[in-house]
């Protein structure tokens, strides 16, 4: 691949694709994480005179965070020190006159990207080539810098449509992103082990799959639905009310998968022994083998208990390679956000080089304080996809075009 720094950006139109899709409480953006998260790649191509267009989307149609990137634009404005203008426009005339007349170090930030129905769709590469959006911005721009790894597991017009047509470069987050996650993935010292919770249970079954097949994990911990899925697969009752629960999710048919993944790789597959439920307006643990079960036939279970993360943490401890993703439980409640906790301080203390993702649990670490962490990654279904060993389309597209344009650019700074 390309990197950042390989190129002469002085004058040059960069569309810098970045993930800006955050969470939004009454029109308003409630946290710059993602935004600083991209900061250096936007100063290192304004520094270096370029022109700036960036493309990002938030949420999806008829979502209530389904917003405008008016306020984006406004958040980036006050991080970067200098005004971000924002154009109600993605590749209509309003936009393309406006990308002209750009001048060196300023930047244009277009409407929400997913406004275009063709970006709402995954297509293949040569698809998103054709689409409107990609033919529309083309002739204004010379390097595409693509710094989205959050989106990186799909295939979009704004993701890859480019690829064969300009150069498409890595931006500082996603070179971090993959150096950090291709080290875990890759290295033969172990202790290994995964932590798998949340609700993203079947992405998380494909992960375990990949790892443990391949030879790429010790030890897997799950916790929250996928802790759940799996306890119900060793053959534990985990009560009506979750198995109602999950029946309305979709889930229970994951539960042969499951148990073939537990008969194929026992023991290293550590799933919770006891349970924490509301009871009464208090923090509740229930013990698998216990004889308070009976709540869970009422309660929904709502983190995993004490004598789990303590278990957890023995594992972890020894752990030379750490890779989670997901919370134990309704983290957002105090009261249950002591499994999550619990694990990802466990994490942080360890000695091991570690990578923890998803938005939740970037959320979590964030409002606890939480030390340690080798990196936090800031995707949560591309950190799944990858490490459940698919091709993420984005990485592809950036072999591709370097493939494509290696030896016929004269913009690549001399070595």
């Amino acid at each position: 691949m390309f990197r950042l720094t390989d190129f002469d950006y002085h004058g040059k139109t960069v569309f810098l694709r970045v993930d800006l899709n955050s969470p939004v409480r009454d029109g308003r953006i409630l946290s710059d994480a993602r935004f600083r998260a991209v900061l250096p790649t936007v100063e290192y191509l304004l520094e270096n005179g370029a022109k700036v267009v960036v493309g990002t989307h938030q949420s999806k149609p008829y979502r209530g965070d389904y917003v405008t990137t008016e306020e984006h634009a406004g958040v980036l404005s006050g991080l970067l020190g200098r005004d971000v203008e924002y154009v109600e426009d993605i590749f209509g005339r309003c936009a393309r006159e406006r990308i002209k007349s750009l001048k060196p170090g300023e930047v244009l930030m277009l409407e929400n990207l997913r406004f275009s129905a063709e970006e709402v769709e995954y297509r293949p590469m040569e698809d998103c080539e054709r689409t409107f959006f990609v033919r529309k911005l083309a002739p204004l721009i010379d390097y595409v810098v693509n710094d989205a790894f959050a989106a990186a597991h799909r295939s979009q017009p704004s993701l890859v449509g480019f690829a064969r047509l300009k150069p498409m470069i890595p931006g500082f987050l996603m070179e971090a992103e993959i150096e950090a996650l291709s080290r875990a993935y890759d290295t033969e010292e172990g202790p290994r082990v995964y932590v798998l919770g949340g609700a993203k249970v079947g992405d998380s079954l494909r992960v375990a799959e990949n790892v443990l097949r391949s030879g790429r994990a010790d030890f897997v911990l799950t916790g929250g639905l996928v802790g759940q899925l799996f306890t119900l697969a060793k053959g534990f009752h985990i009560g009506d009310a979750n198995l109602e629960f999950m029946e309305r999710k979709g889930l229970l048919k994951l539960v042969d998968r499951a148990e073939r993944i537990l008969d194929g790789f026992y023991p290293r597959v550590k799933t919770p022994v006891d349970f924490a439920v509301d009871y009464k307006g208090e923090r509740v643990e229930i013990g698998l083998l216990s004889g308070g079960k009976w709540l869970l036939d009422r309660l929904p279970i709502l983190d995993i208990g004490s004598r789990t993360v303590e278990k957890y943490r023995g594992i972890l401890m020894k752990a030379k390679v750490i890779v989670a993703n997901g919370p134990m439980g309704v983290f957002e409640r105090e009261e249950f956000a002591l499994g999550t906790v619990g694990v990802f301080r466990a994490i942080g203390e360890s000695s091991a080089f570690s990578v923890v993702g998803g938005g939740h649990s970037i959320a979590s670490i964030y409002q606890h304080n939480i030390k340690g962490i080798s990196h936090v990654s800031t995707g949560g279904g591309a950190m799944l996809s990858f490490f459940a060993g698919e091709k993420l389309p984005v990485l592809e597209a950036f072999r591709i075009s370097y493939e494509r344009f290696r030896s016929r650019m004269g913009g690549i700074k001399d070595q």
